[in-house]
């Protein structure tokens, strides 16, 4: 019996003959190079950066050949997150976090650019004459000259967008395209409509009323007629809801229809290159024609007038005339959820003042327009004459927010879909020249969830090996402290605080392998000076060389004699019976108007034994603090206490200078938690200094976490010394923003 079916096989249709040397030839001879294309991230390009990747396509596009087609494509699939639970060092909060996301529905982006060489005959044809509604299809020979051509425009093409160093092309290989016995190609993908790694061949249904694509309904927004498209466009828009009165908030122009449009769609966007000089010779003919014929009818004198503003842009600005044409292609296996997609699509178009055109008659010539390697397919009908400026406008300019490629870093979420991301905000900026240190500045007021990130930064540096010294003032730290302690049996975790039944403590001159550096004896000698001096005191050279001698001496016999037990009772015994006989001694004799040492001892009896802060220095502990990798200082009784801030910040930053000197290729992380304010006291001016200027060459990083944005504007030392040197500003909420 005759078959009067209207089903065929897609392998009587298939256009395409082959992949060779990464190339796709069709059966009509036309060649395609293909290209994955980087976009940059999502929020994070201003207005002139969109400027110069319009720029740049513009360039690029024109050193293609006549007869060309420009096909670009984006895929925005939805997928679900897989968490990564199959290391064996993950921590039980790192678990948590990957499970809590599981399955989290996000879009992805994927971008494609396809170039394709055609004939001046293919790239007149129209729908009917589409190779889907061709019987048979015989192929043709190739043009070895022309091909060699356009493959090194495609190769001009290339280098002018990687040189921009906003966009990044990479040629697909012929596996990628074709695929491979595991893995599916990007031409097999398309024709499942499926994400990668589901991908499944299903049945095509084409007819009058609707496409399908297996269970998957399809529908297609158009804007193929002048008429259709706004009346001006720009190369990015101001994203009204991250934008303020000061600050602006750029996406390109095409973003609305790109991964601010939440469902399954790809969005397909050609630039058709005829000749431009035939192209500008036949409107001049027709502005002849309709010139001609005004007195019959006002639309022909209206459209004359048109068509002579079109000849006087191209010729007054020497603009390359084109052909372009874009559509949205949205599908869903949910006819309900159809009509709603329908909907946001229309809406998102209208947004950028298109008109939306739902379009069922030509969806089919179109989708089979828009496989990889059959741009030239495209029906001319479709398509309008604009120039290669305002074409390459409707192009989208950005992707998803992408995990940083280097080991270390921190887990973060998508701001638009929450899905988990790796990001490295200490490393990978400096490497890339973005930053010039690894200091951080956080800023929000109460309740912003500061605290909250603060505890999820700090915890993840720790568990990738950071040494860190923590200065608190509101117990933020002590349940990661504790949690950190009980999982190293006690090994680690130190938390420093000051209550009446256990005040706070210390040792500054007990090391494990009584190893003590020019710094080390120098804080010493700064912290001695500070028990001893007040504020308005003045150092002189003799007091501050006796004291460095005093200490010098003092640890050389510790050295000796290791039944000495270090602490600060010996060593005021030692200046007490011994440096003191031993100044009384010298030949030349030191004044005591030069260094008065029974003043000295006077003043500093109160932290010996049995004097009221005997406690502060003479920690029977023993804890070395330079192995020690997460240290909590928590000073909030503390901090308006004249006598023993001073002593434990000198503490605290002879801690941590201590692990900045010794401590070579390894991660440290000094942080000031609302403790700043005090720390910007003239004592702790210089260290400040010292700190967050010299932190960068021995691989650490300060951090300081604060409320107010007036406090830190008006103390000249905060905003010198640690505004002008965190190269990464933090600001939670978005109002904070504002005011900085």
């Amino acid at each position: 019996m005759r078959n009067t079916s209207k089903m065929t096989t897609l392998e009587n249709k298939f256009p395409l003959l082959a992949v060779e040397h990464g190339c796709i030839i069709s059966k009509d001879a036309d060649i395609t190079v293909a290209f994955e294309v980087e976009l940059p991230e999502l929020y994070t390009v201003t207005g002139a950066e969109y400027e110069a990747i319009h720029g740049c396509w513009c360039k690029a596009t024109k050193v293609l050949p006549d007869f060309c087609v420009v096909h670009k494509q984006d895929w925005f699939i939805k997928e679900r997150y897989k968490p990564e639970l199959q290391k064996d060092d993950m921590s039980f909060l790192s678990r948590s976090f990957e499970r809590h996301f599981n399955e989290r529905p996000y879009l992805k982006h994927s971008c494609y650019l396809y170039l394709t060489k055609t004939t001046k005959e293919r790239n007149r044809m129209q729908s009917n004459f589409s190779t889907l509604c061709r019987g048979h299809i015989i192929p043709k020979e190739l043009d070895r000259e022309t091909a060699g051509k356009f493959m090194e425009a495609a190769e001009q093409f290339e280098r002018i967008m990687n040189d921009s160093g906003f966009v990044r092309l990479r040629r697909l290989s012929t596996n990628e395209l074709v695929g491979t016995e595991k893995s599916a190609g990007l031409i097999e993908r398309y024709f499942s409509l499926m994400p990668e790694g589901d991908t499944a061949l299903q049945d095509i249904d084409l007819s009058a009323r609707e496409m399908r694509i297996g269970d998957n309904r399809l529908c297609l927004h158009t804007l193929s007629d002048a008429e259709d498209m706004p009346g001006k466009v720009a190369t990015d828009i101001r994203y009204e809801k991250l934008s303020t009165d000061r600050s602006d908030c750029r996406l390109s122009f095409a973003s609305p229809v790109g991964l601010l449009l939440s469902c399954n769609h790809i969005y397909n966007q050609y630039v058709i290159i005829d000749n431009s000089e035939e192209n500008l010779q036949k409107f001049e003919k027709s502005a002849r024609n309709m010139q001609s014929l005004s007195r019959y009818s006002r639309s022909n004198s209206i459209n004359r007038e048109w068509i002579d503003q079109y000849l006087n842009e191209a010729h007054s600005y020497g603009l390359t005339s084109v052909r372009a044409h874009f559509n949205v292609m949205a599908w869903s296996d949910d006819a309900e959820e159809l009509k709603h997609i329908k909907n946001d699509v229309g809406s998102q178009l209208a947004s950028m003042e298109c008109v939306p055109r739902h379009n069922t008659i030509d969806c089919p010539t179109l989708y089979w327009a828009a496989m990889p390697g059959n741009a030239a397919d495209f029906p001319a009908e479709e398509s309008f004459h604009t120039f290669i400026e305002q074409a390459v406008c409707l192009f989208t300019e950005e992707t998803n927010y992408r995990s940083s490629l280097s080991p270390f870093g921190i887990k973060m979420v998508d701001r638009l879909t929450g899905k988990p991301l790796h990001l490295d905000i200490s490393d990978l900026p400096m490497k890339r020249g973005i930053t010039t240190n690894r200091n951080k500045f956080v800023l929000g007021p109460s309740g912003s969830g500061k605290s909250f990130f603060m505890n999820h930064l700090v915890r993840q540096y720790y568990e990738q090996g950071t040494h860190v010294v923590l200065v608190d003032t509101g117990n933020s730290y002590l349940g990661l402290c504790e949690m950190i302690r009980r999982k190293t049996n006690g090994a680690d975790g130190v938390y420093f605080t000051y209550t009446e039944e256990k005040p706070i403590s210390f040792n500054p001159f007990y090391t494990d392998d009584y190893v003590f550096d020019v710094e080390k004896k120098d804080s010493i000698k700064t912290l001695l000076l500070t028990l001893w001096k007040s504020e308005d005191d003045k150092v002189t050279k003799t007091e501050s060389g006796e004291l460095g001698s005093a200490v010098n001496a003092y640890i050389e016999r510790i050295r000796a004699d290791r039944s000495i037990v270090p602490s600060f009772n010996t060593f005021y015994e030692y200046m007490r019976d011994d440096y003191r006989r031993e100044l009384a001694e010298r030949e030349i004799k030191v004044e005591k108007s030069d260094f008065n040492i029974d003043n000295m001892l006077t003043t500093m009896r109160q932290y010996y034994r049995d004097g009221r802060y005997d406690f502060l220095l003479n920690s029977t502990e023993n804890i070395d603090l330079l192995g020690k990798r997460f240290i909590v200082f928590e000073i909030d009784s503390i901090k308006e206490n004249r006598e023993l801030f001073p002593v434990v910040t000198i503490i605290i930053m002879e801690a941590f200078i201590n692990k900045m000197r010794r401590l070579k290729g390894v991660r440290k992380q000094l942080i000031v938690e609302e403790a700043w304010k005090a720390f910007s006291s003239a004592n702790m001016a210089e260290y400040l200094r010292y700190m967050y200027k010299t932190v960068r060459k021995y691989y650490g990083e300060a951090i300081v976490v604060t409320q107010e944005v007036d406090d830190i504007i008006s103390s000249p030392v905060v905003k010198e010394s640690i505004i002008n040197n965190s190269d990464c500003k933090i600001l939670r909420p978005a109002e904070i923003h504002e005011q900085v």
